[in-house]
């Protein structure tokens, strides 16, 4: 019968308790790094998407001339882009155009006249008397405008040329207009017109924001430090 011969290196080494902290170190370092950068992708697509729409709205008032002159109230058809808060607390917007010029109840336009999200077809629209913490439930508004349940923003608030007002429209030179007055005139006389560069702030809970502004003369938006945007 053969000896069992026993093959195992006697040389061989394992991990040092000192090797194994260090290890878990690297790795927790690592972890962190990886968080802290997806936490700031995570803004970057909140800051791309939004500053998108607000682009989207002005290439909706350029392509969409609401200049009329059979109608004294032709300033209320100015498409326009409305941060708001709805019954939950959690933020949304929404872009349309009061195309009828009879106004409504909750946002100065109809969930008709609202703009259709190019990606599924639907509305950008919501009420803001409905709970939209955790979007909408029925599935017929566009999901994109929900963004405290899309991104965790949980405030919004304007400054500068449009201080204390959520509401943003073009006309149809893609000049930006503030406030609400253009919704309810009776005669053009061109209310809210932008004469300052106007700066929207979205915040989350745990302190971090973005700014997006807005040109007072030509409408241009771009991301607060990231000129290029």
């Amino acid at each position: 019968m053969k000896k069992f011969t026993n093959t195992f290196n006697k040389t061989s080494k394992a991990f040092t308790m000192l090797e194994l902290v260090f290890a878990i170190v690297v790795i927790g370092i690592l972890a962190v790094l990886s968080l802290s950068r997806m936490d700031r992708d995570f803004a970057q697509e909140a800051a791309d998407n939004i500053l998108s729409d607000i682009r989207f709205t002005q290439h909706l008032a350029l392509t969409d001339n609401k200049h009329q002159f059979d109608d004294r109230r032709w300033e209320r058809g100015y498409w326009r882009m409305i941060f708001s808060t709805c019954s939950g607390g959690g933020q949304y917007y929404m872009i349309g155009s009061d195309q009828d010029l009879s106004g409504a109840n909750n946002a100065f336009f109809e969930q008709t006249e609202a703009a259709i999200d190019p990606a599924n077809g639907k509305p950008m629209f919501w009420n803001d008397l409905s709970n939209c913490d955790n979007g909408d439930p029925t599935n017929t508004s566009s999901d994109r405008i929900f963004i405290t349940k899309k991104y965790g923003i949980t405030g919004v608030t304007s400054s500068d040329g449009c201080a204390n007002r959520k509401h943003i429209a073009f006309d149809h030179w893609g000049r930006p207009y503030h406030g609400t007055g253009f919704s309810s005139t009776v005669r053009p006389f061109h209310a809210g017109y932008m004469r300052k560069d106007c700066t929207f702030t979205f915040t989350w809970d745990d302190g971090r924001s973005f700014a997006i502004q807005i040109n007072e003369e030509t409408g241009y938006a771009w991301i607060v430090g990231q000129p290029d945007s």
